[in-house]
C-alpha cells in the first residue's frame, strides 16, 4: 500500500513539473501541435517513469561468523497500541470515495453521449459521420461523429463549425480528452491535474481554430461564429465541442504571429529536471555482503551466503530471496502461511527450502507479536558441494525474577538419546525463569540426504523445559564439540558431569550451522552451554 501511495505522489509531482513548464514557457507560443504532444508526453511520463527504477549495489564486508549467533540478534518486543488510528486506511477510504464519485460522473456523461448518438440518422461523408439533431446543444465531435443542430445557424456559420469539428475528428483529439479525463479520475486529489486537463482541451481548440481558418476564405466570419456559439450553455462533457470558455484568448491566438523556431529550446527545459528526478527518486541503493570465507580446521575453504528474513520483510523481499536462491544456488525456496499484524510485521511464516535431496523447513508463529529474525544459510565447500540450513533465534528473556526452585534441564538424557547431528538444524533455547516470559514458539524440521534421518526441534520458552526429538540416533553423545562458557572442552568430556542446576542455557548446532561457526571441529555437532555465574 505504501508503494502505491509513493507512486501516486511521484506521478503527481511529474504532472506539476510538465504543467509549470507549459504555463511559464509554452502557453503563449503558437507551436500548438508541438504543445499537444508535449502535454500528452507529460501525462504518459508521469504514469510510466515512477515505475522505472535502477538498482545500485554497494558491496560491504560481511560480518564475522561469530556475529551470526542468533542469541546476539536484538529483539524488540512490539508494544500494542490501543485505539490507534490507521491513517493508511483512512486515506484509502477518502481516495476510494472520491474516485467512485468521479467514475459514476464519467459513466453518466458517457450514457448521455450515447443517448444523443443512438437512433439518430447518420449522413456519411468520407471518414466523417454527420448527425443533424434537434436538441439544443453546442456542436461537438466524438471520434468520427460530428453532431450539430443546423436550424440554429446560417449556412456560413454551419460551414465554419463543420470545418472546425473536422479538424478535431481527423486528428483524433477525442483520445486526448479521454486520456486527460482518465488522469483526473486517478489523481482527482491533485488540483494541478484539473488545470492540466483544461490546458490540453484549450490547446486542442487552438489547433482546430488554426487549421479551420486556413481552409476558410473569410477569417473574420469565423471569429464572429466563435462569439455566437458562446451563447450556448449545453455541452457534452467527454467530447470536443465548438463552444469553449476564454473565447477572447482563442481569437487572440488565432491572430497571433507565428512563434520563431528558436523558441523551441523551451521544450528541452524539462529534460534536466527529469534526469534529476530519476537520480534522486528512482535509483535504489542496495547494500550486499561480500561472500563470506570460512577457514576450517584442516585448511579447507568454505563460502557462506546468508539471506536474512526479518519481521519487517515484505512480499517483495521474500520474492527477491527466492529468485536469488534459485539463480545463484539452484535452491528452491517457498514461503507460505504468511500473516502480518497492524504494524505490517510478520507474525507467522512457514519457509520450505530444497537443494536436491536436502530439505529444510522453518515455521514461526507468535500470536500478534512479531516473529524473530532468522536466516537461510547456504555453504559451498572447495569441491562446490552446497549445503542448506536455517538459522533462527529464540527469544531472550530477563531473569530478574527471584525463584526458589530451579527448573531441571534434561541435558544428558535428551541430548544423549534424541539428537540427530547430520540434519542442518540449529536450536537455541533458554531456561531462564521469568513470570513474564513470552510464549513465542518456533518449530523447525529438516531432513538431509539420508532418507532415514530426520530431526524435529520444538523450542518453548516457558521457563520450564527444553525438548529435542529425533527419529534416529546416528551420533552418540560425546562425539560433539562441547563449549562451556565459551571454552572448548577436551575430547571425551562427559556432559553428565555438569550440574543441571547451574545451567543457564543450552544451544545445539548441527550440520551447516555447526560447520559455519566452528569449521570441521563441528562436523559432529556442537553443544554450547552457558552456566549461571
Amino acid at each position: 500500500m505504501e508503494a502505491l501511495y509513493l507512486y501516486i505522489a511521484k506521478s503527481a509531482g511529474l504532472v506539476i513539473l510538465f504543467y509549470c513548464a507549459y504555463y511559464f514557457l509554452l502557453r503563449k507560443e503558437t507551436f500548438f501541435t508541438t504543445n499537444r504532444w508535449f502535454l500528452l508526453t507529460g501525462l504518459i511520463t508521469s504514469a510510466v517513469l515512477p515505475l522505472v527504477s535502477y538498482t545500485k549495489v554497494i558491496w560491504i564486508n560481511a560480518s564475522p561468523i561469530s556475529n551470526l549467533n542468533p542469541q546476539e540478534i536484538p529483539f524488540q518486543p512490539i508494544k500494542n497500541e490501543i485505539h490507534e488510528i490507521n491513517w493508511i486506511y483512512v486515506i484509502s477510504l477518502i481516495y476510494g470515495v472520491g474516485f467512485l464519485i468521479l467514475l459514476i460522473k464519467f459513466a453518466l456523461d458517457f450514457y448521455s453521449l450515447q443517448s444523443i448518438l443512438k437512433g439518430k440518422k447518420i449522413h456519411q461523408q468520407a471518414d466523417f459521420k454527420f448527425i443533424d439533431t434537434n436538441e439544443n446543444i453546442a456542436p461537438f465531435s466524438y471520434f468520427e461523429y460530428i453532431v450539430y443542430n443546423s436550424s440554429m445557424y446560417t449556412d456560413t456559420e454551419l460551414q465554419n463549425i463543420i470545418e472546425h469539428e473536422k479538424v478535431h475528428s481527423d486528428q483524433n483529439h477525442t483520445i486526448d480528452v479521454l486520456l486527460s479525463r482518465a488522469f483526473c479520475l486517478l489523481f482527482w486529489f491533485n488540483p494541478i491535474i484539473w488545470i492540466y486537463k483544461k490546458a490540453i482541451v484549450q490547446n486542442l481548440e487552438f489547433i482546430a481554430d488554426k487549421e479551420a481558418a486556413k481552409k476558410l476564405s473569410d477569417k473574420k466570419s469565423y471569429q464572429y461564429t466563435l462569439l455566437k456559439i458562446t451563447t450556448h450553455e449545453s455541452c457534452v462533457a467527454i467530447t470536443n465541442h465548438f463552444y469553449q470558455s476564454l473565447i477572447k484568448k482563442r481569437i487572440v491566438m488565432l491572430n497571433k504571429n507565428q512563434s520563431k523556431k528558436r523558441n523551441s529550446w523551451k521544450y528541452y527545459v524539462v529534460i534536466p529536471a527529469l534526469v534529476a528526478f530519476v537520480l534522486v527518486f528512482q535509483v535504489e541503493t542496495i547494500a550486499k555482503e561480500k561472500q563470506q570465507i570460512v577457514q576450517s580446521g584442516n585448511g579447507e575453504i568454505k563460502s557462506l551466503d546468508v539471506y536474512k528474513i526479518k519481521k519487517t520483510s515484505t512480499d517483495a523481499d521474500l520474492k527477491e530471496i527466492k529468485e536469488k536462491l534459485k539463480s545463484i544456488h539452484n535452491v528452491d525456496f517457498q514461503a507460505s502461511e504468511i500473516k502480518r499484524n497492524a504494524q505490517n510485521q510478520l507474525i507467522s511464516i512457514k519457509i520450505d527450502i530444497k537443494n536436491g535431496k536436502q530439505t529444510a523447513q522453518s515455521i514461526q508463529t507468535s500470536g500478534n507479536e512479531a516473529i524473530k529474525d532468522f536466516g537461510i544459510l547456504v555453504t559451498t565447500d572447495e569441491n562446490g558441494i552446497k549445503k542448506i540450513g536455517i538459522q533462527t533465534t529464540s527469544e531472550q528473556t530477563n531473569s530478574s525474577s527471584k525463584t526458589t526452585k530451579q527448573p531441571k534441564v534434561a541435558i544428558s538424557n535428551e541430548l544423549k538419546n534424541k539428537t540427530e547431528t547430520n540434519a542442518d538444524t540449529h536450536s537455541s533455547t533458554s531456561t531462564k525463569t521469568n513470570n513474564n516470559i513470552s510464549t513465542n514458539i518456533s518449530t523447525f524440521v529438516t531432513t538431509n540426504t539420508n532418507s532415514n534421518a530426520s530431526t524435529k526441534v520444538v523450542t518453548t520458552n516457558n521457563g520450564s523445559n527444553v525438548t529435542v526429538y529425533s527419529s534416529t540416533n546416528k551420533t552418540p553423545l560425546g562425539s560433539q564439540l562441547i563449549i562451556i562458557d565459551g571454552e572448548e572442552m577436551p575430547a571425551g568430556f562427559d556432559i553428565e558431569d555438569i550440574d543441571n542446576g547451574k545451567v543457564k542455557s543450552v544451544s545445539v548446532y548441527n550440520g551447516t550451522n555447526a560447520l559455519a561457526k566452528y569449521g570441521d571441529k563441528g562436523a559432529n555437532g556442537v553443544i554450547e552451554i552457558e552456566t549461571r555465574k
